[in-house]
């Protein structure tokens, strides 16, 4: 499967963004889809998962009440609602497919990467 982020861009704090990720390829409705951030001088890191038919959704700590991930399968294309964002969220965001019927937060389930979406939360 191939994926394509977009949505990325300046946001200020307590600001809201939307990403999405587009999908091609392959059948969408077979992958669980995850949402991951490197910011700069750090590794890359969880953010979001979702099932392969949207019913269970899993995020991190640092993300939990203000990230909201979905999907739409008719669209292949899965979200990532960003609300109350922090300067702290500033990372280049990727969205991932995962084969693997558990929906976790290992990175290594995880084979087909999209390129990236660079977030960036500054006044």
């Amino acid at each position: 499967v191939q994926l394509q982020a977009s949505g990325g861009g300046l946001a200020q704090p307590g600001g809201s963004l939307r990403l999405s990720c587009a999908a091609s390829g392959s059948t969408f409705s077979n992958y669980v889809m995850g949402w991951f951030r490197q910011a700069p001088g750090k590794e890359r890191e969880f953010v979001a998962v979702i099932s392969r038919r949207g019913v269970t959704t899993a995020y991190a700590d640092s993300v939990k009440g203000r990230f909201t991930i979905s999907r739409d399968n008719a669209k292949n294309t899965v979200y990532l609602q960003m609300n109350s964002l922090k300067p702290e969220d500033t990372a280049v965001y990727y969205c991932a497919a995962s084969l693997s019927a558990t929906v976790s937060s290992s990175q290594t389930l995880f084979r087909s990467w999209g390129q990236g979406t660079e977030v960036t939360v500054s006044s």
